[in-house]
């Protein structure tokens, strides 16, 4: 998304490099890209996740891109706040197109020289288009909420951190004022998320540690 604000810190480069050397030997082996998502509540560090698995698997030699899935909402930024805040309801799975999302991971399995996808600009609060290259990628990831529900990924990581715990860093992205609606939203979002960490592969914790559960 064209205007995010992603701080890649220590702690989120220490977890990349853990999981790009579990993973390593496995991406090389495969014949074709392999796809990896990073899932968990708003302001748990999804995007500079994906940020530092890319740069974590380019120090091996293995090049990869990032997918978001803020670029993959159904409304822009400021009009899904609107239709939020028209009908709670809304908010879930359903304000992504995480079929399309889906579509395009399954299309860099399959080899895709390039990808067309959606951009979000989030201060004119509109959807672009934009192509995006694949040509030396091994690794795809994608990032976002949901992320967990696709199913062309051969990798899940889950940051179980919750929105109390992730208050600090979502102020610092000063992507959105900190509100009782919002505050309600991300009650809305827990309550879905947590239950996709039974899917996941690697789960980091609060501090960023890796375990493998599968």
């Amino acid at each position: 998304m064209r205007g995010d604000v992603i701080i890649v810190e220590d702690h989120h480069r220490r977890a990349a490099e853990a999981i790009a050397a579990l993973l390593a030997n496995e991406v090389v082996g495969r014949t074709r890209r392999t796809t990896i998502s990073v899932a968990g509540e708003s302001g748990s560090g999804k995007s500079e996740m994906g940020a530092a698995l890319i740069e974590a698997f380019d120090d091996v030699g293995i090049g990869g891109v990032v997918l978001g899935q803020d670029d993959y909402f159904v409304l822009p930024p400021q009009s899904n706040d609107r239709a939020r805040r028209q009908d709670l309801g809304w908010v879930g799975p359903n304000e992504v197109r995480l079929d399309l999302l889906d579509e395009h991971l399954a299309a860099a399995r399959s080899g895709a020289s390039s990808l067309q996808k959606p951009l979000v600009v989030y201060t004119d609060d509109t959807i672009e288009q934009e192509t995006i290259a694949l040509v030396g990628a091994r690794v795809v990831v994608a990032e976002g909420t949901y992320t967990t529900l696709l199913q062309n990924v051969d990798t899940r990581v889950f940051i179980a951190r919750n929105r109390l715990e992730t208050l600090d860093a979502r102020i610092r992205r000063a992507r959105e004022p900190v509100d009782p609606f919002i505050e309600d939203v991300l009650r809305i979002e827990h309550e879905i998320i947590a239950a996709h960490r039974s899917r996941a592969d690697v789960v980091l914790d609060r501090d960023y540690r890796v375990e493998f559960v599968r």
